[in-house]
């Protein structure tokens, strides 16, 4: 069988897709996958075993450009689309977005249901619409999605992100399996942990010879790593900014991750990396850091602002003990 998924993004959500990709390819080997993800997140999407092609599409890009000057290319991704023939199309996004690409495709249109979807007019997109909880986090209403869609039992392991990242130079760090990284950065406001926090956890890093690196991909990013790690020790911002594919298997290797709800969180959580994950805004039980050795923190208050650096730093502490 031939299946379009659907799954546009953000890094966050790609990530959370492949534990259903990994139940897909243990149970049903024979289905092969064509992925419609962003542009920037295609390498990811690659990178799974599962996928057999990875389609890209632009709407970010296109959106900040204008749809009219984009139509060009806007109309060559549909055209394209609409030529191929697929068994189904999965959306496991829910969105109204993600339901008109669907559309696109010949096949049969399947996603959540309207009580399910993200955006519960996407569900008029689809032949067959399936419930999942939406208290559930985020894997495991994929992994349902999935189960119902092709017919195996909903699943009770613990998830398998299934991925393996190409070599990348890492030459940026000497020796990553003594470092902590901090992944400082989100595009939310409201899910920003404030440099001053930041900054203690540093002291707090050199208090015990603990060498910090804080990754960045934008200017002002970089501006902020850099005001992190002034005056400390053993913290410093990375001198260039890292592709995913070096960022993920310099994520593969450290010694501990404190993140913020980001994609670059979600993302060294699924490679197996000791994490702390920072929360106030969102729930971690529908969408925390979710892997081997994970720790997901969330003030009472429910602004991550709260959060102290020492309760992060005892975090820290117990997962490199372990």
């Amino acid at each position: 069988m031939n299946i379009l998924l659907v799954k546009l993004s953000s890094l966050g959500d790609v990530v959370h897709t492949l534990p259903a990709l990994s139940d897909a390819r243990r149970l049903r080997p024979q289905l092969r996958f064509a992925w419609v993800v962003e542009e920037n997140l295609t390498e990811v999407a690659a990178w799974h075993g599962a996928v057999a092609e990875v389609i890209p599409i632009a709407l970010r890009r296109w959106r900040r450009d204008g749809f009219f000057h984009s139509r060009a290319e806007l109309a060559d991704f549909a055209r394209n689309l609409r030529r191929r023939s697929f068994d189904l199309a999965l959306d496991a996004q829910g969105l109204i977005k993600s339901g008109i690409v669907s559309v696109l495709a010949q096949g049969e249109r399947v996603g959540y249901d309207r009580r399910s979807a993200r955006e519960s007019a996407a569900a008029l997109f689809y032949q067959k619409r399936i419930a999942v909880d939406r208290e559930r986090h985020a894997i495991d209403r994929i992994r349902r999605l999935f189960a119902a869609a092709f017919d195996w039992p909903a699943p009770v392991d613990a998830p398998d992100f299934g991925i393996t990242p190409p070599p990348a130079a890492t030459e940026t760090i000497t020796d990553p399996r003594g470092t902590v990284v901090f992944l400082h950065a989100t595009t939310w406001r409201d899910k920003h942990w404030p440099q001053a926090r930041w900054r203690q956890l540093a002291a707090l890093a050199d208090e015990h010879n603990c060498r910090v690196v804080l990754p960045w991909g934008n200017a002002l990013e970089q501006k902020n790593a850099h005001a992190i790690a002034a005056g400390q020790r053993h913290a410093r911002a990375l001198p260039r900014r890292l592709g995913l594919a070096a960022m993920a298997r310099l994520l593969q290797n450290v010694r501990a991750v404190v993140s913020v709800d980001t994609g670059l969180g979600h993302l060294a959580a699924a490679l197996g990396a000791p994490c702390v994950g920072l929360f106030g805004p969102t729930r971690p039980a529908r969408a925390g850091l979710c892997g081997a050795r994970v720790v997901n923190l969330r003030a009472d208050s429910g602004r991550t602002q709260d959060l102290s650096a020492a309760q992060v730093w005892g975090a820290v502490a117990r997962l490199v003990r372990e």
